[in-house]
């Protein structure tokens, strides 16, 4: 294994293990709120590395060998118990706060770093057509597998300035979806534009509709996407536009993991999309090698992503808690605790599988 190699891995450590607790913050700083007793504060699973024990709370804080999670254990979380401060005999409202308190920090932390992504740049990319690329030439075009039809092939061998689009032309509209800043014009393409689309622009100050208008396209991981063959104009960095583009970049990122996850379980995407910790230790590394802005984007799109798949209603995430409590909020009490336990850990069984084969995966993608 090179230096390389070994810094990549390190990156990633303290990047998930940043990420894991900030999690796992969230819950705890709830539920001291709320005076539910705490026993261990783990960042990590399995075996424990390093324990310090408050001898003012009785708080465990721990560091454990496998760093694929973490958790906060409080008292009657899954178990009865005769304790005032049980986690199961604080109200349901305190208890719904808690379980997406470790969520929201991911997803707040990633709206707090994307901010300051976009401070640091020089300019801001607006959706104001500056210049056309050349645009691709028909033998450049390829197609992935030998599979591919003529109909699913990337045909937008032309510019799109031959469909209607010009220089000068502020787009506010890919399809249906509106657009404020390029990260949204550059995502919509990509998910919509390989089929033709109508493409709203403002053009002297008249909105014009500009019909089936055709993207080059490419291929990624066995899907193909549309590509974007223009340049934007930039506008300064001020206090108004640093939150207008902090605000849609935060909105565009959010919207595009619930689109990537309903693509994935309507068959867009393939299983060889998904990756698990070594497949997004891969990732990392290739962002770090682009330079810091590219890794610290990547670090906040994965923060949110942990943020939003942790809230899913799947058994063990805290979505899945969630459900359980929304549930005895409408029914005015509680389903039995051996019947949520059962549940949650037949749940986590299915997530340890699912990240065995994932991780097997990605593991035979770098061989």
């Amino acid at each position: 294994m090179n230096l390389i190699n070994i810094w990549t891995i390190v990156i990633a450590l303290l990047i998930f293990g940043f990420l894991i607790f900030i999690h796992e913050l969230g819950h705890y700083l709830m539920a001291r709120l709320f005076h539910v007793h705490i026993r261990e504060f783990a960042i990590g699973m399995g075996p424990k590395l390093l324990t310090k024990v408050s001898k003012k709370t009785g708080i465990a804080y721990s560091l454990r060998a496998l760093p694929i999670g973490g958790f906060v254990s409080m008292v009657g979380e899954d178990e009865e118990s005769d304790d005032p401060d049980a986690f199961h005999r604080k109200p349901v409202w305190q208890r719904i706060i808690i379980t997406v308190a470790g969520a929201s920090m991911n997803v707040l932390i990633g709206v707090l770093v994307m901010s300051f992504l976009v401070m640091a740049q020089d300019m801001l990319p607006t959706t104001t057509i500056a210049k056309f690329k050349e645009p691709v030439q028909a033998e450049e075009v390829q197609t992935e597998t030998a599979e591919d039809t003529e109909e699913d092939a990337p045909a937008a061998v032309q510019s799109t300035e031959e469909y209607g689009l010009q220089v000068g032309d502020t787009i506010l509209k890919v399809g249906p979806a509106r657009v404020h800043i390029a990260n949204e014009l550059v995502y919509e393409v990509m998910r919509r534009g390989w089929e033709p689309l109508d493409i709203t622009v403002l053009r002297n100050g008249e909105t014009i509709v500009i019909p089936q208008v055709r993207f080059p396209a490419f291929y990624e991981s066995g899907s193909i996407f549309g590509d974007v063959d223009f340049y934007v104009l930039g506008e300064d960095v001020n206090p108004a536009s640093v939150l207008k583009h902090s605000y849609f970049r935060a909105v565009s990122t959010i919207k595009m993991i619930w689109e990537s996850l309903y693509d994935m379980i309507t068959g867009r995407y393939g299983v060889e999309s998904v990756s698990g910790p070594v497949g997004v230790t891969e990732a990392l590394g290739e962002a770090a090698s682009e330079g810091a802005e590219d890794l610290i984007y990547l670090a906040v799109v994965i923060s949110m992503n942990l943020g939003i798949m942790n809230l899913l209603p799947f058994p063990a995430l805290d979505g899945g808690r969630l459900l359980f409590q929304l549930i005895e909020l409408v029914r005015r009490k509680p389903i039995p605790r051996e019947i949520e336990g059962m549940v949650h850990f037949a749940g986590l069984v299915l997530l340890m599988i699912l990240f065995v084969v994932i991780t097997f995966k990605d593991i035979m993608n770098l061989i």
